[in-house]
């Protein structure tokens, strides 16, 4: 299986369940990594036969930016159900940080992985 993957990817979102948290835009930082299948993209060298990591972080930024959850857990459920909806991706790990949500700490956050079964039904 081959791994497409994006890096400490930062978006601005509402995020949180404090009451100040609701009025602001606090950055979220997100790691991505995708199963595909790479072969057919690499022998032909084309971008319209791979996963395009581009469009991923194009969508990600945009419902992430529109987005107002209150949990990362949340946060990280949506956006991994609309990529492997939308771009027909079998798997998926994601992790969502929340950096200075903790006082000490450099970030915190939650990683999940989702298959294309968790979203059938």
């Amino acid at each position: 299986m081959d791994k497409i993957f994006l890096r400490q990817l930062e978006v601005d979102t509402v995020i949180g369940i404090w009451e100040w948290e609701r009025r602001i835009k606090q950055t979220v930082t997100i790691d991505l990594e995708m199963a595909t299948d790479a072969r057919e993209a690499a022998i032909g060298d084309d971008i319209s036969t791979t996963l395009n990591y581009r469009d991923v972080a194009k969508r990600v930024i945009a419902f992430i930016g529109e987005s107002e959850f209150q949990l990362v857990e949340s946060l990280a459920d949506g956006v991994a159900g609309f990529i492997i909806r939308e771009f027909d991706v079998p798997w998926l790990k994601l992790s969502v940080g929340k950096p200075g949500a903790i006082s000490g700490a450099k970030t915190v956050g939650i990683t999940i992985e989702r298959t294309a079964d968790d979203y059938s039904g």
